[in-house]
């Protein structure tokens, strides 16, 4: 039981007509089902965020989705309104498995934005996981879900920075890659040890 599949985002905001919807978002699913078999420990992160988020667009008057504003952690991209907790838009995905060992929730703090399942935005403030995956003797990680260039890096990475022997399984996952971001995410994951 020393490995683990961490599932990252698969909800409806970042599947088709979703708000932030992730090109081929839901051909994550099927993949994503198939390999629960094979992981005695899986794990799913949601992203929560409370309505008025300050990663929200709508919470800077005059900015738009995807550009960016300066937060007190550095530069942050404006997003949709997405996840809003307790919407159908934060469900996971109605085909997605759930019988998860854990289900993280992320992002949930209205100040500060959470790509990672280990770290908020500021790389301080940290999440249960490494105390979890620590408190059951698992060192080694696969990552799958949404979005390829954005969760899944960030959380790829501070997963190697943290000691993990981890690999992202790229045909179960899917990118948004905005403004190149995808190919940029692809080499900072393998700068950071991650198989792909």
């Amino acid at each position: 039981m020393t490995a683990a599949l961490l599932v990252i985002d698969v909800q409806n905001d970042f599947c088709s007509d979703g708000a932030l919807a992730v090109p081929e978002g839901e051909a994550v699913v099927a993949p994503i089902n198939a390999l629960m078999e094979q992981y005695d420990t899986v794990i799913l992160t949601q992203d929560w965020h409370p309505a008025g988020h300050q990663s929200f667009a709508s919470a800077h008057p005059g900015k738009a989705p995807f550009e960016t504003t300066e937060l007190a952690y550095g530069t942050q991209v404006l997003w949709p309104d997405h996840c809003v907790q307790g919407t159908d838009g934060a469900a996971f995905h109605g085909d997605l498995r759930t019988d998860a060992d854990l289900i993280l929730r992320k992002g949930f703090r209205t100040a500060i934005d959470s790509y990672s399942a280990f770290f908020e935005n500021d790389q301080k403030t940290v999440t249960v996981l490494h105390g979890y995956l620590q408190e059951r003797g698992i060192s080694r990680l696969t990552l799958v879900g949404l979005a390829t260039d954005f969760c899944v890096a960030f959380s790829a990475q501070d997963a190697a920075r943290l000691g993990y022997d981890v690999a992202v399984d790229l045909n179960a996952c899917r990118a948004i890659d905005l403004d190149g971001a995808l190919d940029a995410a692809l080499t900072n994951m393998q700068s950071a040890g991650v198989s792909l």
